[in-house]
């Protein structure tokens, strides 16, 4: 038994599971490494300002477009040897002095900078983040989740709703803010910080999604 930051007690992992199988939420605030020991890697949630927010399940719909764009990032950033994706639920530590450990539905992190890697986080800013909205989650992805990327640096954000078909994607500006881009006149979407890797925006709201076979073809893999 430990205590948090406020002095509360905080049980071992065995008894953090009540009822029928889930786990209980601390009741004051944790430091990141406190967080760390109460989570596990089944744990869906995130630690702002000291605070533990358990995330809602995810839709069937959600979790199909957000495997589909996994296979076909890790395929290609593997393929061409630029980096690693990693995808939800693994914390993303926000850096200083943002107090934030959030888990995006999938980040794209570049070679050159895999230092920040740490075995059940990322501690550090995404080059690449995409959140994938419900309608429990929008107004924390356009809100609070927007302004905490563009103040941690990450370079580009994607932000995709499913019920709306409707995807944008933002970058980085010289200035520290993001700029909206969208899709060409054919529908293609070209990624900023992953060199050579495009999106037919289409793809997304296709019933049943794309062979990602087909599509690793059309990208040159």
């Amino acid at each position: 038994m430990s205590k948090n930051g406020d002095g509360a007690e905080i049980k071992e992992t065995a008894e953090h599971y009540i009822g029928d199988g889930v786990r209980a939420v601390p009741s004051g605030r944790l430091s990141f490494e406190e967080f760390l020991q109460w989570a596990d890697e089944d744990t869906w949630a995130e630690w702002v300002e000291g605070e533990v927010r358990v995330m809602t399940p995810a839709s069937a719909r959600h979790q199909k477009i957000c495997a589909f764009l996994v296979a076909i990032l890790t395929e290609f950033t593997s393929h061409k040897g630029l980096g690693e994706v990693l995808f939800a639920p693994f914390l993303v530590r926000l850096p200083e002095p943002l107090k934030r450990g959030r888990e995006p539905d999938l980040i794209f992190v570049a070679k050159e900078r895999l230092s920040l890697l740490k075995p059940t986080y990322l501690d550090g800013a995404p080059d690449l983040v995409v959140e994938i909205t419900s309608p429990e989650s929008i107004a924390r992805d356009r809100g609070e989740k927007f302004v905490e990327y563009e103040a941690a640096g990450v370079r580009e954000y994607w932000l995709i709703d499913p019920d709306r078909k409707q995807v944008e994607f933002y970058r980085l500006g010289e200035n520290g803010r993001y700029c909206l881009f969208t899709a060409d006149a054919g529908g293609i979407y070209r990624c900023h910080v992953i060199p050579g890797l495009w999106l037919r925006v289409d793809w997304l709201w296709q019933e049943p999604l794309p062979s990602v076979l087909k599509v690793l073809r059309e990208l040159g893999i």
